[in-house]
């Protein structure tokens, strides 16, 4: 994974190799899903005892935004990154679907053809 593409900031937590480490393991997995993705942008925080993490993906025509709340820092990213995915793989769904006809998201999140 480029590492330009991935950027990580801190807000009450220092970064530190390990973390930072985890993170790129866990979002070279999104890159390989979706390799569409043009930048991300990762923010982890610290309020009390939560750990917070949020991402916010740019893919070709749209965002992605994802944000998860733990008490573990690393649970708090697998958390993100799992619904970072579940986002990108509804995402290309909907680009493969999209062949001319309408598409409507029910509120099963299947999508339905009209």
């Amino acid at each position: 994974m480029n590492q330009l593409n991935l950027q990580i900031t801190g807000r009450h937590i220092e970064i530190t190799e390990p973390i930072r480490d985890y993170v790129h393991q866990k979002f070279s997995k999104l890159f390989r899903h979706f390799d569409q993705i043009t930048s991300s942008h990762v923010i982890l925080e610290v309020q009390g005892k939560d750990h917070e993490a949020e991402a916010k993906l740019e893919i070709s025509g749209a965002q992605v935004f994802a944000k998860t709340k733990h008490s573990n820092m690393y649970a708090a990213l697998d958390l993100l990154t799992d619904k970072l995915d579940r986002q990108l793989l509804k995402y290309k769904e909907k680009l493969k679907n999209h062949s001319g006809q309408k598409l409507v998201i029910t509120d099963q999140d299947e999508p339905e053809d009209i």
